[in-house]
């Protein structure tokens, strides 16, 4: 989608530990995109992109590793040509709609937005032929939804999931993180506090989906209490959109976690436009005048459950 940080550079760094060609695309898909964030949530930053993708291959080609080889920029009328991208339900064309994921958690809210992913993902592997493709665990549904892409269309292609890659005080790196501003990446830490409050209690012996996901609401509620206590110029407006307990490979929610499989737990949060905005803050790529969705995921490990008498 561009706007290129570290989290995009791990992969490109993961595949690269093989002698292998890469090939980079970068490419702000409007189908998976709402009506309201469109493509100017995400502007061009080609350049500065391949600025990075440069500097990198520097680096990359002196440890004797692989190296990006190419770069796949493609334009919406090569990519779409025979509709808007931007109206699924009613645009003419081929999309892809792989159920109950498409439909499911984020799919829920933004209904297209998983068929846009599916659809232009498939494109570019038919455009690139790749042998693997590298995502990112942080878009945990998007993983499962790759793999089943691939598993679904007979495509000869190794899907490799990269480690979500953080910040030091646990955010996780995105390219929404640039429309947050000060005040509001101050407070975006609470959804990964939310989600390890889930899993730390998992790992103290709790398995029910409503006592974790309890956890995980507590965690914002408190937080937006604490906003609501502060003048306009200093607080956050921040809402759930929700938090799920899922199945690893599925997606599908579960009501309780089997310690033998494991699970993953999922959560969206989203923060409203300042009410009003301080003298010389910085309140993020669109002045605070936006509103910014937030998702992340934890995995709730496997735990031996056979005890030795």
């Amino acid at each position: 989608m561009g706007m290129l940080h570290d989290g995009h550079l791990s992969l490109i760094r993961l595949a690269a530990q093989q002698p292998s060609s890469i090939f980079v695309s970068i490419y702000a898909n409007p189908s998976q995109l709402t009506v309201q964030e469109g493509k100017h949530s995400y502007p061009s930053t080609l350049d500065s992109d391949l600025a990075l993708l440069v500097a990198l291959n520097e680096r990359l080609r002196s440890n004797g590793s692989g190296t990006v080889r190419a770069v796949f920029a493609p334009t919406d009328q090569e990519m779409y040509p025979f509709s808007p991208p931007d109206d699924i339900p009613h645009g003419l064309g081929s999309f892809v709609n792989i159920l109950p994921i498409t439909s499911i958690l984020e799919g829920a809210g933004r209904p297209s937005h998983f068929i846009g992913v599916a659809t232009v993902c498939l494109k570019l592997f038919n455009a690139v032929n790749p042998d693997k493709v590298y995502f990112g665990e942080k878009d945990y549904q998007q993983t499962v939804l790759i793999k089943r892409l691939v598993q679904d269309f007979l495509l000869d292609i190794e899907v490799v999931i990269g480690d979500t890659i953080r910040e030091a005080d646990g955010m996780a790196l995105s390219s929404r993180n640039v429309f947050l501003g000060t005040r509001r990446r101050a407070v975006a830490t609470v959804l990964i506090s939310a989600l390890n409050a889930a899993r730390n209690a998992y790992e103290g012996g709790i398995v029910e989906r409503d006592e974790l996901l309890s956890l995980c609401k507590q965690e914002v509620e408190e937080e937006q209490v604490k906003q609501g206590r502060l003048l306009e110029a200093q607080r956050v407006d921040l809402k759930i959109i929700y938090f799920e307990l899922a199945d690893q490979g599925s997606m599908t929610p579960i009501g309780t976690v089997d310690a033998g499989r494991g699970a993953v737990i999922c959560g969206a949060i989203q923060f409203l436009p300042l009410e009003v905005l301080a003298y010389g803050e910085d309140g993020g790529r669109q002045d605070g005048n936006d509103t910014v969705r937030l998702i992340d995921s934890v995995l709730l490990e496997t735990r031996n459950t056979s005890y030795r008498i």
